[in-house]
């Protein structure tokens, strides 16, 4: 089973436009959707579309429209009662895929919602093989939440993955989850460099200065770095190796949650006892997928290009 984590849910709102963005104008939508949202619920449900078992854990009301999301898509979940309206997120599309985001910054979270939160996760914990722990952290939260429940959970045999940014992922950058999944801008916070130099690179397609800045936080934290480069594709790296995928030809509809799609890729093949360079081609094909679909809509199976994938393993770095 894959348990996933997502502390600040939304409600995500995407609207598709028949022109491109405007400042200041008044515009006609082509299409609009509304969907239950947040890193871990889109990783969830990624991996019920793939029939793997799972169970989303957020906080919400018992009457919040967000569970009435969550129960019109039957995705299994458990709900921390919190005081407050889960957040909605506005998304808008330009015709050629851009994508413009605007994130609420949630609910707040009290000292007892955010134990009795932890306490739901550590509870769930032995059921599944992984912990994936997604989002940014709503008010409330210290920015050590993440790395203080990656060491509640180790004792619980389960792996964990990361999936988060700023001060949440830096306290998580030591040794304790077994997979870490930063972006390009997110791995040079962490180990220095230029995140759009990096991606830039790797889109003219020399992944060198990725495979080194990943390798830095592979060998930081001892475990798997999934380093994903927009679209020049993705990376993986442990401390002994690393391989660059490229991903198909799409059309792009909507980018959001594509890093999410990608995450629960990796995990799902993970799962069914892929090696590692067919983890990062599931994860590549299911993050191109989702960016092919309209709002955060989950990929399935079928919608999976692997063929195009080139996958190519990349020399480490020879130290100094």
């Amino acid at each position: 089973m894959i348990l996933t984590v997502t502390a600040n849910p939304s409600i995500d709102r995407t609207v598709e436009l028949e022109a491109p963005l405007r400042h200041g104008a008044v515009q006609r939508a082509a299409a609009t959707r509304i969907e239950a949202g947040g890193k871990g619920v889109n990783v969830a449900r990624v991996a019920a579309g793939a029939d793997v078992a799972t169970l989303a854990i957020l906080p919400a009301r018992s009457d919040d429209p967000m569970l009435g999301l969550l129960d019109s898509v039957r995705l299994p979940y458990r709900a921390t009662d919190v005081g407050a309206d889960v957040r909605s997120n506005l998304t808008v599309v330009d015709p050629d895929g851009t994508t413009t985001k605007i994130n609420a910054a949630g609910a707040v979270l009290d000292d007892a919602t955010a134990t009795a939160l932890a306490e739901e996760i550590v509870a769930n914990a032995p059921g599944a093989s992984w912990v994936a722990l997604c989002g940014s952290l709503p008010p409330g939260l210290p920015a050590d939440w993440y790395a203080r429940l990656v060491a509640a959970l180790k004792p619980h045999g389960c792996k964990i993955a990361v999936d988060t940014s700023g001060a949440p992922l830096a306290a998580v950058a030591q040794p304790g989850a077994d997979l870490l999944k930063p972006n390009a801008d997110e791995l040079a916070e962490l180990v220095g460099g230029d995140g759009p130099a990096i991606e830039a690179a790797a889109q003219a397609g020399d992944f060198g200065p990725a495979v080194a800045a990943s390798l830095l936080l592979a060998q930081r934290t001892g475990g798997t770095i999934l380093t994903t480069l927009g679209a020049a594709g993705a990376l993986l790296t442990t401390t002994t190796a690393s391989w660059s995928a490229t991903p198909p030809p799409i059309v792009p509809r909507s980018t959001v949650g594509a890093g999410d799609a990608s995450l629960a890729g990796y995990l799902l093949a993970e799962l069914a006892g892929a090696e590692p360079a067919e983890r990062l081609r599931r994860a590549v094909a299911y993050g191109s997928a989702a960016a092919a679909l309209p709002g955060t809509q989950p990929p399935s199976p079928s919608d999976l290009n692997l063929d195009d994938i080139q996958i190519a393993e990349i020399a480490l770095p020879t130290p100094a």
